[in-house]
């Protein structure tokens, strides 16, 4: 199974950031030739207000972006992990954070919605409330690609290694991480936070980021990059550079069975009570 990464730098311009988004699909599929490909955390959209977020978000099924990403899974016969979209909300002032999985016939198979919502405050004193635009979900998803199981999470996610465990228990065997995380926090805790939930899962992670600056208000923000597929020994076998691009993989399941035969840690878990 071979699998692509994207790797983007979205801003506040909604049908700017879907043609990059769309032509780095393109530019995979040229290039290598993937089964799955995997678009970062708010591909379509980054930074601005509320109001910006609430206007710009979509109603499923439709929207530019989910059916750019529709698009590509169909034109190209690939699955298409759209990272995350921001999805309307019927009656209510916040959204979604939402990614939607389309198989090779462009019909939807998945939607997940992030759980773990990035109330913190870097280092730096920048105060992040994601929760004061996003409604959390409450489901743990996993899905069938052509009899791989691949689980879902998106980026403060990674904090909690419950919900991978979780995952790992329906039978992930990838477990897809589109993230935008800073440049404070992933300098210092993405890679190592992403090799430890392989290693612990016994699964390959694909982990597609945003790079490069967007603007708050009169603020600059800086995401971190590195894109990056995790094996299921914790390996790093592909990483992206600088700056928006594409990186790409070889998975093999027989990887995932090979790692867990030598170290049953699913076999092993113990529930350990409370007195």
């Amino acid at each position: 199974m071979k699998v692509s990464i994207i790797q983007m730098n979205s801003i506040s311009d909604k049908g700017a950031n879907i043609a990059s988004a769309e032509a780095l699909i393109e530019r995979a599929v040229a290039e290598e030739g993937p089964d799955w490909v995997l678009l970062p955390e708010h591909f379509d959209w980054a930074g601005g207000f509320k109001a910006d977020k609430l206007r710009n978000a979509e109603t499923f099924p439709g929207g530019p972006a989910y059916t750019m990403a529709r698009g590509q899974a169909v034109k190209h016969r690939i699955f298409v992990h759209a990272g995350s979209i921001m999805e309307k909300i019927e009656g209510e002032d916040r959204i979604h954070n939402t990614s939607v999985i389309f198989n090779r016939e462009g019909e939807e198979i998945a939607r997940y919605r992030k759980i773990h919502l990035f109330d913190i405050t870097t280092p730096d004193g920048a105060s992040y409330k994601e929760s004061a635009t996003v409604k959390p979900g409450n489901q743990v998803v996993t899905y069938d690609c052509e009899g791989v199981t691949v689980g879902c999470s998106i980026c403060y996610d990674l904090r909690f290694p419950d919900l991978f465990q979780a995952l790992a228990e329906k039978g992930a065997e990838i477990i897809a991480l589109p993230a935008a995380f800073t440049m404070q926090t992933g300098k210092d805790h993405w890679e190592v936070l992403l090799r430890a939930r392989a290693i612990e899962t016994e699964t390959y992670v694909c982990a597609s980021a945003q790079t490069g600056s967007f603007t708050v208000g009169n603020e600059q923000r800086q995401t971190y990059g590195h894109s990056l597929v995790a094996d299921p020994w914790g390996h790093v076998v592909a990483k992206a550079s600088d700056g928006p691009g594409v990186v790409s993989a070889r998975l093999d399941p027989a990887r995932v069975k090979r790692v867990r035969d030598l170290i049953p840690v699913a076999d092993h878990k113990v529930r350990i009570g409370r007195a």
